[in-house]
């Protein structure tokens, strides 16, 4: 029964169209950047900021601590840096952007005496201001966390942010001049205390403005976004909307129109393809009609209704046999309790219903086939796929095989190969072929299938291991009722139709099948039109 054709579609609406896509899905990309960038910038550039400070801080210790440890002289009551060493502290404190204090610190009687190393030049109030900053974070140094420090820390709004063995850091509020900075005091290797120092100016003003500046930047960028995509959408919708048309055309058959192939790119080498299928097309329906005219007079010439009516009963007596088989082989598990979970019972009888329905279905496409041999009928052509249909048979198959004691293996090296046959009438084949070789399988016991394209063909071979056919039988083994082996062939009910059947039926669709002895076995083969 064939099936009614679509009616193309002239016409796509707005909202489903490519170009509504691609807007949509750039505004949405673009969208997310610029949320995603705000979100980094408003949740992790203030913390990002602060530890890139308090890194700055930790570094420059380290070169201080470097500098000083290599160069100090020590006199009878101090210390005393040299003056390379001085130049490179004041280098590194320019460079840097911190204020830089080394010095010492002696316990006289109570009293706590500052003696600066660096810098050296630092004025009375200068040298105030750091006694008065550092002097509560001497506690620090040696853990001592009483109420003392706890008091001059909270005077000055100070919180301890890191803390080592060597040195803590701090971020305090400077009410002199209201900012806030981070501050390091230690003590170095050599001995003397440092006193590091930046401003902290905080981030949130800054980053209010980035914001602002990048929500007018995004929403520029997305207009003019939106605007090029809506100039340049047409040139990419137009050439796909004349490759529709040129389909549609070509399914009234009208192969006359031609796509105008002028650059490169993806859609001009679609462009080429249909044209090269409407070419294809034409000349193959063209030769299909000539061809199919004079397969019907040679066909009226050789009709034997007699001769029909006798191969029918045979030919159905003998395909109902591996149904009829596999039915009670699946029927006796059951019966048996092979399997007793309710998986394993409900797919043996679902094996059972599909050979059944197979077995309805040969009845009739048997008609069909003696039909189609004595040209009463036509061949449906359709596309499928090769590949899936061989591995349904197999699957059906696994139980005579595994009765039988061999080894079923398909080399499947492609996936799926599409062909164009009458898909019912190639099953028959490829169920005659793996039935052939399970029944004649011996030695190794090993039966392979494989599937291979060469040019515009598709070729399946069916391998079995066990005892070759002599070569004076080679050509008489697609003779109706013909048997090679009679012996054997009675052992499994054999009737000698299922070759002739398969010989019928690559005839009626206009291709070759064969046989041939190979190493420690037999190959069949047949051949369909591939997809290419």
């Amino acid at each position: 029964m064939r099936k009614e054709r679509k009616k193309p579609v002239h016409s796509v609406n707005m909202i489903h169209s490519i170009r509504t896509k691609l807007i949509l899905i750039m505004l949405f990309l673009m969208g997310l950047l610029l949320f995603l960038f705000w979100f980094m910038t408003h949740a992790l550039l203030g913390p990002f900021y602060v530890n890139s400070k308090i890194n700055l801080l930790e570094n420059s210790y380290g070169m201080a601590d470097r500098i000083i440890e290599a160069d100090v002289l020590f006199g009878e009551n101090n210390r005393v840096i040299s003056s390379d060493s001085q130049l490179k502290l004041e280098i590194l404190n320019q460079n840097r952007s911190i204020d830089l204090y080394v010095f010492d610190i002696d316990n006289l009687y109570g009293d706590l005496f500052y003696n600066f190393q660096f810098p050296t030049e630092s004025g009375d109030v200068e040298k105030q201001t750091i006694r008065d900053l550092t002097k509560n974070y001497l506690y620090d140094i040696g853990r001592d966390t009483g109420n003392t420090s706890d008091q001059l820390r909270k005077e000055r709004n100070e919180s301890l942010i890191r803390e080592s063995a060597q040195y803590n850091v701090f971020k305090a509020y400077d009410d002199r001049i209201g900012s806030d900075y981070l501050e390091l005091f230690g003590q170095l290797t050599s001995g003397p205390y440092i006193y590091l120092r930046t401003n902290y100016q905080s981030m949130s003003d800054n980053i209010y403005i980035f914001n602002r500046f990048l929500l007018y930047t995004g929403a520029f960028v997305l207009i003019l976004g939106v605007l090029w995509m809506l100039y340049f959408g047409n040139s990419f919708t137009k050439p796909i909307l004349q490759i529709t048309d040129i389909a549609k055309r070509m399914s009234e058959l009208d192969f006359d129109v031609k796509y105008p192939v002028h650059s490169k790119d993806e859609v001009a080498v679609l462009g080429g393809s249909i044209n090269v299928l409407s070419e294809t097309l034409e000349a193959t329906i063209s030769e299909l009609k000539t061809a199919n005219n004079e397969l019907q007079k040679d066909i009226e010439k050789k009709i034997q209704i007699d001769e029909m009516r006798k191969e029918f009963l045979s030919n159905v007596s003998h395909e109902l046999k591996t149904p009829i088989a596999l039915i009670q082989g699946y029927a006796e598990g059951l019966q048996d309790n092979i399997n007793e979970d309710k998986e394993s019972r409900d797919f043996y009888c679902e094996v059972i219903i599909d050979e059944a329905k197979k077995m309805n279905k040969m009845v009739q496409k048997l008609l069909t086939l003696n039909q189609i041999e004595f040209g009463n009928d036509q061949i449906s052509f359709e596309r499928f796929d090769i590949v899936s249909l061989i591995k349904n048979v197999m699957n059906s198959a696994r139980l005579l095989a595994d009765q039988k004691g061999a080894e079923m293996k398909f080399h499947e090296e492609y996936g799926p190969v599409y062909v164009w046959a009458d898909e019912y009438m190639v099953e028959e084949v490829v169920t005659n072929y793996i039935s052939n070789a399970i029944h004649h399988v011996d030695g190794e016991k090993r039966i392979e299938i494989f599937v291979e394209t060469a040019g515009k063909n598709v070729r399946i071979r069916v391998y079995n291991t066990g005892k070759q056919i002599p070569d004076e039988e080679l050509s008489k083994i697609w003779i109706k009722f013909y048997k090679v082996d009679k012996a054997r062939t009675r052992e499994y009910g054999g009737s000698g139709i299922g070759l002739s059947i398969v010989k019928a039926i690559m005839d009626a669709m206009n291709h070759g099948c064969g046989v041939a002895n190979v190493k420690d076995g037999v190959e069949f083969w047949f051949e369909l039109d591939g997809e290419r």
